[in-house]
């Protein structure tokens, strides 16, 4: 039988994938295709030249394939030419270009975060001033109301495995999942983000949790949700499901980090916990259970969300010390100090965050833009708090699609 055109485009693309990762080792987040391709990946090594060239010839040959009558079929080469030019993007940075922040995350991600100046940030850290009067630095006095709220470390894995039945009993109420479906834990040290999603294929994942720092209880259905159900998990088995193995699209047996599918991927994640634990929900399964299950005062559960609630609008100060720092404006500690004084990151945080922007660069607007960009779509066509079912059938739409984010209008 002779290869289809659109099958040997797909197969290319991934091959091109998986050469790109002999480059960079965070390039590859996930493969689970023909481990003979991996293979030749690694017997090749594919030069940054080449790779360069086969991704132009590649894109030149998308846009001559029939787009095809249904949305699915358009999405899936709109899809495939943003991908090959998120590549083509990350050779180029591979080879020494430099490009600015908004440059690469418009290249990369397909979206530019808005910029935002030290004045807004400074008007939303003045209500917080009033929470916790008293002298020295506001980031001090938060980070002592927030010791109440650290989950102990022999109950961790307790509240953590809790919280991951919560995630996916809710989920499940509105989303069929393969029934192989399933995930590990492991609890890790030394890296650069909080938590991490290892989607290995066959519907599994492995969920790694980093322990350096303390971890709060708000993180146990944060990491839960984002990482598992409804988040990363779940949108590489729907995918795998829906666009893999149905409709035999191969191209989605590897996911690129460095791509517009990033953002979809951790905008979803992200807002997936408000529609798993939509509102006072959330605090009320808090206070009746991972309180509770974590050791901690249930009575201030209240409390600590109205606080979190109002650090949550900060989110885009990480962006702004991205954006300065890898800009060249700044240094790593005046990015931290940054961070410190208006993201109210404490130093040891702040200090992981700039190793993060170090190695992960704009990757960071994914995770504030992309959950702003998800819900306003979802919203848009219907899905609004008001609407839960709704909500949630938007939402697996997306998860099971291949849109873009300049798709999310």
């Amino acid at each position: 039988m002779t290869a289809q055109p659109t099958d040997t485009v797909a197969q290319d693309y991934v091959k091109l994938v998986l050469a790109m990762g002999q480059h960079d080792a965070d390039y590859v987040d996930a493969y689970y295709g023909p481990p003979e391709w991996k293979k030749a990946a690694e017997t090749e090594r594919i030069d940054l030249n080449a790779i360069a060239d086969r991704a132009a010839t590649l894109r030149k040959t998308v846009a001559t394939l029939p787009q095809g009558a249904d949305e699915m079929s358009k999405l899936r080469w709109q899809y495939l030419d943003r991908q090959l030019s998120a590549l083509a993007a990350r050779v180029r940075m591979l080879k020494g270009e430099r490009l600015s922040f908004d440059e690469e995350s418009k290249a990369l991600y397909d979206a530019v975060a808005p910029t935002l100046s030290e004045s807004h940030f400074q008007k939303l850290l003045d209500t917080l001033e009033k929470r916790f009067p008293g002298d020295g630095p506001l980031v001090a006095r938060y980070e002592a109301f927030r010791r109440g709220y650290v989950v102990p470390p022999a109950k961790l894995d307790a509240v953590f495995q809790t919280a991951i039945k919560a995630c996916r009993e809710r989920t499940l109420k509105h989303i069929t999942l393969p029934v192989e479906e399933q995930f590990t834990v492991e609890y890790v040290t030394n890296k650069s983000w909080s938590g991490y999603n290892w989607y290995q294929g066959g519907y599994r994942s492995l969920i790694q949790v980093n322990t350096d720092l303390p971890i709060y209880i708000d993180r146990a259905i944060d990491l839960a949700c984002h990482e598992g159900y409804p988040g990363h998990h779940v949108y590489n088995a729907l995918l795998e499901k829906h666009l893999v193995r149905d409709r035999g699209w191969v191209e989605f047996s590897v996911y690129p980090l460095f791509s517009p599918q990033s953002l979809i991927a951790e905008g979803t994640a992200n807002f997936g916990i408000e529609i798993a634990f939509p509102g006072q929900d959330r605090v009320t399964f808090e206070k009746s259970v991972l309180f509770p299950a974590a050791g901690l005062d249930a009575s201030r559960a209240s409390e600590y969300y109205e606080v979190q609630a109002l650090v949550d609008q900060l989110a885009y100060a990480g962006n702004e010390a991205a954006r300065r720092y890898l800009d060249g404006q700044i240094d790593a500690a005046a990015a931290a100090a940054w961070l410190e004084r208006y993201a109210l990151m404490p130093r040891e945080r702040a200090a992981q965050r700039v190793r993060f922007l170090d190695q992960y660069r704009s990757y960071v607007i994914n995770y504030n833009l992309g959950k702003d960009m998800v819900r306003k779509y979802i919203e848009s066509r219907g899905g609004t708090p008001a609407n839960p079912q709704k909500r949630w059938a938007e939402f697996e739409n997306l998860l099971s699609s291949p849109r873009l984010p300049s798709g999310l209008h």
